[in-house]
């Protein structure tokens, strides 16, 4: 039988070296963290590289929905779920102008970078334990976005693995209602490379989850930026149509029939 910190021990074996030499363990310990380091920045490149295309993509058709007064709804599992977290915030509370998170952002121009309507469905945990007890924790976000959601509206999910149920069937509620939808991935996407009713999926070339979800970090931010950017280009058109407008938008292309009441 294994002992409890076999695992650690495979992980970290200079901390359980029998010698005593701390100078050797404190250059172990430098050495891994700057491994890890140069891991993280190869892995971003390698993303930037081969989906900043998509990203300039992604970010213009959301920005495009946000000017005709789409909201945006995230969500993932435990980690994931912090991270949607973020993204709605990020989205909703940009910074202050002439913040760090506000500068660039928005265009040549200077201009603050402007909130946008946003919201986590991990954030209200009422709703989120009563769908999972009364019915079960695959439709917790599902039966959220059949709630709220509508036709132009952003679905965005963020999952390591790319195969949470609940995130599958949240993409699929969101497919069926004409949603522009938004994935992030890990591994080699899992179940959502499969689904067909995703978008925009960036997928994360890793099997360490740490160095996934600090990829898609990345990538969220990245987004964001853009899709400031372009919201910008578009200029006054874009304010003419105020965040949470009940006007739904467009979809995609014959998805009109998925427009569904709140």
């Amino acid at each position: 039988m294994s002992r409890p910190d076999d695992s650690m021990e495979s992980l970290y074996p200079f901390l359980y070296s029998a010698s005593a030499d701390l100078d050797r363990v404190l250059t172990a310990v430098r050495q891994s963290t700057v491994d890890k380091a140069n891991e993280i920045v190869a892995l971003r490149q390698t993303v930037l590289d081969r989906d900043g295309a998509r990203m300039a993509a992604c970010a213009e058709a959301m920005a495009a929905a946000f000017s005709r007064g789409a909201r945006l709804f995230a969500f993932g599992n435990g980690g994931s779920s912090t991270d949607a977290q973020d993204v709605a915030a990020l989205y909703l509370h940009p910074g202050d102008p002439g913040s760090a998170g506000s500068t660039g952002a928005a265009g040549s121009a200077g201009s603050a970078a402007r909130p946008l309507p946003a919201f986590a469905l991990t954030a209200d945990i009422a709703v989120v334990t009563a769908l999972s007890n009364d019915i079960g924790f695959e439709v917790v976000f599902a039966r959220q976005l059949a709630a709220s959601g509508r036709a132009g509206d952003i679905a965005f999910g963020l999952s390591t693995s790319g195969n949470s149920r609940n995130l599958i069937a949240a993409f699929e509620e969101a497919d069926r209602r004409g949603m522009i939808t938004v994935g992030l991935a890990g591994y080699d996407g899992g179940q959502m490379a499969e689904l067909g009713t995703i978008d925009h999926l960036f997928v994360v070339p890793s099997s360490s989850v740490h160095r996934i979800q600090e990829a898609q970090t990345t990538v969220y931010h990245a987004l964001w930026e853009l899709t400031q950017g372009a919201l910008t280009r578009l200029g006054p058109e874009a304010e003419a149509q105020a965040p949470g407008s009940d006007r739904p938008g467009s979809g995609r292309p014959g998805s009109g029939a998925a427009t569904a009441a709140n």
